[in-house]
């Protein structure tokens, strides 16, 4: 059988049902705590559900409850106080004298919900809906995705984290070799994380660029924070892409692969997301009538015109598009945009739960030292063993193969599908056999191409 049409399931709808209702927003002291812990797995599962669902094309219902149920602002809310708990709290926890960790179980699961939640998001807000269900969340969405590109765009997410100096561990008092061991592997694990995370912020991005109409919402991309520019650094730097040892390697799946020199000039999933998001910034009607192009913006457009090769316009055709609109940027001086009067909304998320805090990061900290990130053993493997049954389920193989499997027969696989590049194929016809059942998992940059094609036919 086919590991992408397993009948496994991780959770039933009805289940799901219940977990989605009883999601809930937390402060930030509680990070680490029973309760939190609890809606940890529940959204652990979630997610893996809705991938499973996603790629075997089946009843997506945990997006459809989170929909229905408006507990999207929740998991973002979420997301961002983790991420406050990791810049705020985490690094003085680090450094408290007291902090002799026996085990690290529950801070790794900490660290490892921002990454959960924004897998989740990217599954989900493909879907218009779930953009329209997140209502004004969709704010600090935009906000905390352009904070993860600025890092991406910068590499610093790439960069290794240098525990002894950015931390001053080595001169921590009463921190035995043990716990600085433990403490420096998890400060290791935040920095692999952030490049991963920062990863799927593009693709989150790209879909809120598909599907939002809310002006503040576009306001905030392209006048507060100017993402055509960020996106035209992006693809500068291409940070999922690296050279070693004269190999190229290409960050795909969740993982850095070596690329054939036949396949260099193969656009990936990330590129894709860039170059779509840059045609819906700059091409569609409402965002060309905020965005100004000022001498500079102009200038950082324009470098663009070097990437537009024949080869990359192969493999995603409304470039072309894209490519007059930079030729006649190129001979123009365009008008800057009219000055409107309107009442923008602003995102609360970050300022609102660091605004409710400060001063007040070390005493959180020692808090969580004392209370919630020191259980009993007992409390332990009780959670340890939850997990587990949770992460030794067979979907796992489905979600995280460690080899490439060909995607109809299960075969190892050599070859991979030129549209998406997500999905492998030991033949030419096990490809087109599987084409029904990929079709709507490859079509994540490919319905995107086709929607921009029937606009410009419309609008011609």
């Amino acid at each position: 059988m086919s590991w992408h049409t397993m009948d496994t399931s991780v959770i039933m709808p009805v289940e799901a049902e219940g977990f989605i209702q009883s999601l809930e927003t937390f402060s930030l002291k509680e990070v680490g705590s029973a309760r939190w812990f609890k809606q940890y797995e529940d959204i652990v599962k979630l997610n893996m559900q809705a991938i499973l669902n996603a790629s075997a094309m089946h009843d997506e219902f945990v997006k459809e409850l989170l929909v229905s149920y408006g507990k999207i602002p929740v998991l973002v809310h979420e997301m961002i106080l983790v991420e406050v708990w990791k810049h705020k709290v985490f690094p003085i926890l680090c450094q408290l004298q007291d902090f002799n960790p026996k085990n690290t179980f529950h801070l790794h699961m900490a660290i490892n919900h921002e990454a959960t939640i924004i897998n989740l998001l990217e599954t989900i807000m493909f879907h218009k809906d779930s953009c329209e269900a997140a209502d004004d969340s969709v704010l600090d969405l935009v906000d905390y995705c352009h904070r993860k590109l600025i890092l991406l765009a910068s590499k610093a997410t790439q960069e290794s984290t240098t525990v002894h100096s950015k931390h001053n561990l080595s001169g921590t008092a009463d921190v035995s070799s043990v716990s600085l061991s433990s403490v420096n592997e998890l400060l290791s694990q935040c920095a692999d994380l952030e490049f991963e995370i920062s990863l799927k912020a593009v693709s989150v991005l790209r879909f809120i660029t598909d599907h939002t109409n809310s002006i503040s919402a576009i306001n905030r991309m392209l006048c507060t924070h100017n993402m055509p520019c960020v996106f035209v650094q992006l693809l500068d730097c291409c940070p999922w892409s690296r050279c070693r040892g004269g190999v190229v390697e290409k960050f795909i799946n969740g993982r850095w692969q070596k690329i054939p020199p036949e396949d260099h000039l193969k656009m990936t999933k990330l590129d894709g997301q860039v170059w779509i998001s840059l045609y819906n910034l700059l091409l569609k009607e409402d965002c060309q009538r905020k965005y100004d192009l000022n001498s500079f913006n102009k200038n950082q457009l324009l470098k663009l015109r070097g990437f537009l090769t024949e080869v990359l316009i192969d493999q995603l055709p409304n470039l072309v598009e894209l490519q007059r609109y930079l030729a006649q940027l190129s001979v123009t001086d365009p008008a800057p945009p009219k000055k409107e009067l309107i009442l923008e909304q602003i995102p609360e998320m970050w300022n609102s739960i660091v605004q409710e805090n400060n001063g007040k990061w070390k005493a959180i900290a020692k808090y969580q030292v004392k209370e919630t990130f020191s259980p009993s053993e007992s409390d332990l493997r009780s959670q340890a063993q939850r997990l587990a049954q949770l992460y030794n389920l067979d979907v796992i193989e489905s979600l995280l193969p460690e080899k490439p499997k060909c995607g109809c027969c299960g075969k190892e696989a050599t070859k991979r599908c030129s549209r998406c590049q997500g999905e492998w194929y030991c033949h030419r016809e096990c490809q087109v056999k599987h084409w029904p059942k990929h079709k709507k998992a490859c079509q994540l940059m490919a319905e995107a191409t086709e929607k921009i094609q029937r606009d410009l036919k419309i609008n011609n």
